[in-house]
């Protein structure tokens, strides 16, 4: 039973997901036909496979990543009040990660795996080839061990939006992390959204991501247009959206360099995405989108405007090595004059 929702929400986003440390490197196309790497995926690999290729790489560089911790670092970008709950080890990845997410404003609720447990913070090494592609290699170690007791049951009700990716769905603790997270949310009055996060993901869990919609378990989902079209198993766009509108009360669906569809009912809100000139890294475009989007519809701005804070964010991340903005989203926001400032 759904309970009347909480006055003024103390965040507008609280984001649950893999607490990934990054390692990027750029890699020649040949690089990845030689390793039989799909250009663009993300697969999951033991420590033994991820030592393994970083013998292999360059120079790399090392930051934060994961996508629900980057989608919370453009919210807090942007000015708004976002939280964070992962799985991190007590180790210096660990304490780096949360390092960072706290410099950067997040609130990030975390118990790390103590040392004895010997399970590292998990890592991705991430191959971007000079089109700006990634392709994800990531070793989940400590996010496996999520689990119902890191879930802040208070921190949730005081949440406006409980956001969580599908690579959640993945580890079976996380899991139910996940379901429990999507209960007390929904319990409080608040809203869920779930980010289908890649097309591989979606073929491992379609049926149980559209029950998530279909059980009104999950109100707003995000994907992009080849994940959208695996969920609903069809080449035809329009056929997925219809789909999706029968199935969610809003959908956000990205076209990379055409914009976003935003489906709620019988409305498609389409949004152009400024031009780029020059791609250096695509890590990170969706989870960023998202993230402004959900600045905008936690602080019930015009569906439109939601979506041109995320593609603001996108197109500033991608002109940059790594996923999380460099410059303040709230100041470009104010240039670009999406927002009015006062």
């Amino acid at each position: 039973m759904t309970n009347t929702p909480l006055a003024s929400p103390r965040y507008d986003v609280v984001a649950i997901g893999n607490a990934i440390f990054d390692i990027l490197a750029h890699v020649e196309d040949d690089f990845l036909v030689h390793e039989k790497l799909a250009k663009g995926s993300m697969r999951l690999v033991d420590v033994t496979e991820l030592a393994r290729l970083y013998n292999r790489i360059g120079q790399a560089t090392r930051m934060s990543g994961g996508s629900a911790g980057n989608t919370a670092a453009a919210i807090a970008s942007y000015g708004g009040k976002a939280a964070y709950i992962g799985k991190v080890s007590d180790d210096d990845n660990g304490r780096a990660y949360a390092h960072d997410m706290r410099g950067i404003g997040v609130f990030f609720d975390v118990s790390p795996l103590p040392r004895t447990q010997d399970v590292r913070t998990a890592t991705s090494i991430i191959l971007v080839t000079p089109d700006g592609e990634r392709t994800m290699n990531t070793s989940l170690a400590a996010c496996q061990e999520l689990t119902v007791d890191d879930i802040d049951i208070d921190l949730i009700r005081d949440s406006a939006i409980t956001y969580m990716e599908g690579y959640l769905w993945d580890p079976a603790k996380a899991k139910e992390a996940f379901r429990l997270a999507a209960q007390i949310a929904k319990e409080a009055g608040r809203k869920v959204a779930l980010t289908l996060s890649d097309s591989f993901c979606v073929d491992r869990y379609r049926g149980e991501f559209l029950d998530l919609m279909r059980t009104g378990k999950v109100d707003t989902l995000f994907a992009n247009e080849h994940e959208l079209r695996s969920l609903y198993e069809t080449a035809d766009l329009p056929t997925a959206l219809d789909a999706l509108a029968k199935d969610a009360e809003l959908g956000v669906v990205t076209l990379g360099e055409n914009g976003s569809i935003t489906v709620s009912g019988d409305q498609r809100i389409e949004v152009g995405t400024p031009k780029v000139d020059d791609i250096t890294d695509l890590t990170g475009a969706g989870d960023v989108f998202a993230g402004g989007y959900l600045y905008g519809l936690a602080n019930q701005m015009p569906l439109s405007t939601c979506a041109e804070l995320g593609h603001l964010a996108a197109a500033h991340v991608i002109a940059q090595m790594g996923p999380r903005p460099q410059t303040s989203l709230k100041q470009l926001a104010f240039d670009a004059g999406i927002l009015v400032e006062g």
